[in-house]
């Protein structure tokens, strides 16, 4: 986005109209936005005490000149857990009582760089909004920061902070002691305006001794001077594209959240343990596949695993469990070692009681020949019994390779063998892309989701209980730091 000069600042040449000036307001939650455009305008034009969720645009004028003043909704403050402990102590001026709590995000509000559409062909001055009353740290800081950056380059030239709340201030503090106190954050903000604010009491009314809106707007004029009388020239094209971006990660965030009460809703009490037991023959991926539903890297990938590992973690509201095997062959189970199949066997002995599902991973980029199939049945059989079919998925991995084809397109084209063995597993499958974090993300709360659906058609069988000759020797050759009797305790599905 590039400032250009604005044709309408010295007004019509006839004298019909008044040159005009263009303000546009920031801020975060409670910030007092909508109050302080109110008091620019003289009037109640905006509907203040309730959380603004689209922009508007009020006119007025003042000493000759007309100025156009556009709200907006609240800027995003994402949370910090060690937001509290951030330059509150240094504050003379903060009550953490009077920290606003962070608004419902809503489809139905907008992004408040669409504002600065309302004030065509741009904004001569953007007022970021701090009220004193707040805290304002390093993340309040960085969402200042972003909604800048938002609008695109240049935006700092025409910005002035606006301080609110002014009033509440200890009586004998002046604002600039405020700005001195609070912290590095404030000071960066000022700093980053060109030291350029102003600071409103927004329970004053009008009246001769009432000096603050005028002050103000001789301020603006002097902004206006400084940049040589251009403004920001907004570029709608890319507010428009932010817009839709911003409107796609919420739609996810809040898709994310719906899964995640519902999950708490339906469960209570401790997270859900899931208990997870990855197998298949050598190559196809079952540490990485671990990996990925983990989050984190806890098993070694890239080399063929010998024994059994068990590893937890807290995934999407659930404690899921994973224990990963080492692969089998897949000419036929005669070729796949004696300790392999018992390696096997123990694997699911960590998950006592039992897991709950067992994992068949299957890369999307090997076809499945008749003999992989029956080798592949065959070991889930001889080694976990016939009923093992009832707790089985397919977790096709690689799944970055199908591109733009969905696995379901993939699976048409996989053949007689492959349909069969879907059939074997209920249709129960799934497809991880572990080039593609968000995506990625998504698709390990989509699986999550899957296995529960799983468990919940098992009925009173919810898992595949641990045979007893599973567990001779259990944990003398498995690499595992804790004892299986402690693995599922808590958990909610036994």
């Amino acid at each position: 986005m590039a400032a250009v000069s604005s044709a309408s600042d010295s007004g019509d040449p006839g004298g019909r109209h008044p040159p005009e000036r263009r303000l546009l307001i920031l801020g975060g939650p409670r910030a007092g936005k909508t109050s302080s455009a109110n008091t620019i305008l003289g009037d109640n034009v905006f509907e203040a005490g309730t959380e603004t969720t689209h922009s508007n645009v009020g006119q007025t004028e003042i000493y000759g000149r007309r100025v156009t003043v556009v709200d907006t909704p609240p800027w995003a403050v994402p949370s910090d857990p060690e937001e509290d402990g951030d330059g509150d102590e240094s504050s003379t001026a903060v009550d953490e009582s009077d920290t606003p709590p962070r608004p419902v995000p809503s489809l139905d509000s907008e992004g408040p760089c669409m504002g600065a559409i309302l004030c065509p062909p741009g904004p001569h001055v953007i007022l970021l909004v701090v009220s004193v009353t707040q805290s304002f740290a390093e993340i309040q800081r960085r969402a200042a920061e972003d909604q800048l950056g938002a609008l695109g380059g240049g935006t700092w030239r025409y910005s002035m902070v606006l301080f609110t709340g002014v009033d509440k201030l200890p009586k004998g503090t002046f604002i600039e002691e405020h700005i001195a106190n609070t912290g590095e954050a404030l000071q960066w903000l000022v700093e980053r305006c060109g030291s350029r604010y102003h600071a409103f009491d927004n329970t004053q009314k009008d009246g001769e001794d009432n000096t603050q809106v005028p002050e103000l707007m001789e301020k603006v004029e002097e902004m206006i001077t400084d940049n040589q009388g251009w403004y920001f020239e907004v570029n709608e094209l890319i507010l428009l594209e932010e817009e839709q971006a911003r409107r796609a990660l919420e739609e996810e965030r809040m898709r994310m959240e719906e899964h995640a009460r519902q999950r708490e809703q339906m469960i209570g009490g401790p997270p859900r343990e899931l208990r997870v037991l990855l197998l298949g023959w050598k190559g196809v991926g079952k540490s990485s596949v671990g990996n990925s539903i983990l989050g984190r890297r806890d098993f070694e990938s890239g080399q063929e695993t010998e024994l059994c590992l068990r590893r937890q973690a807290l995934v999407s509201g659930r404690r899921v469990t994973i224990v990963d095997t080492p692969g089998w062959d897949w000419f036929s189970v005669r070729r796949t070692p004696k300790r392999i199949r018992q390696e096997s066997q123990r694997g699911a002995a960590l998950l006592r009681p039992g897991p709950h599902t067992l994992l068949l991973v299957l890369p999307v980029v090997s076809s499945l020949t008749a003999r992989k199939r029956r080798t592949l049945l065959a070991h889930m059989e001889t080694l976990f019994g016939d009923r093992a079919c009832l707790h089985t998925m397919v977790l096709f991995s690689c799944g970055d390779w199908l591109g733009h084809t969905p696995i379901e397109e993939h699976i048409q084209r996989g053949g007689r063998e492959l349909h069969r063995l879907l059939e074997y597993c209920g249709n129960y499958y799934h497809v991880l892309d572990s080039k593609s974090p968000v995506k990625d993300s998504r698709s390990i709360s989509d699986l999550l989701d899957k296995i529960e659906e799983m468990i919940r058609e098992n009925g009173d069988e919810a898992f595949l209980p641990v045979q007893s000759e599973w567990l001779s020797e259990e944990s003398s050759q498995s690499s595992d730091n804790t004892e299986p009797e402690d693995d599922c305790r808590g958990c909610q599905l036994q």
